[in-house]
């Protein structure tokens, strides 16, 4: 299976690909979805992820899936989490 070393966020991936293209602020973006700005502000800083209802609101908006911006979350939360397997003994078979 091929993973990707390092995937973007999805809010970057937003800012990236279709605000930054649009010339749409995030402002404008969060009043076009209905929702609070500050959701949009820290999903393009990072500091807060992609959830289900915003998937679903970005992806009505711009015609995409919520899987598309869903997979994007687990994809980047995948890859930066760590785990200390050590002290978990698998189930034997």
């Amino acid at each position: 299976m091929s993973l990707v070393k390092n995937p973007s966020h999805p809010g970057e991936v937003l800012y990236t690909l279709y605000l930054v293209p649009l010339e749409m602020s995030a402002i404008t973006l969060a009043r076009r979805l209905n929702l609070p700005r500050t959701r949009i502000e820290r999903l393009i800083k990072g500091t807060t992820g992609m959830s289900p209802d915003t998937a679903f609101r970005l992806a009505h908006f711009f015609g995409t899936t919520p899987q598309f911006w869903m997979n994007m979350q687990i994809n980047y939360d995948i890859a930066h989490t760590k785990v200390d397997f050590s002290k978990i003994e698998p189930l034997s078979a």
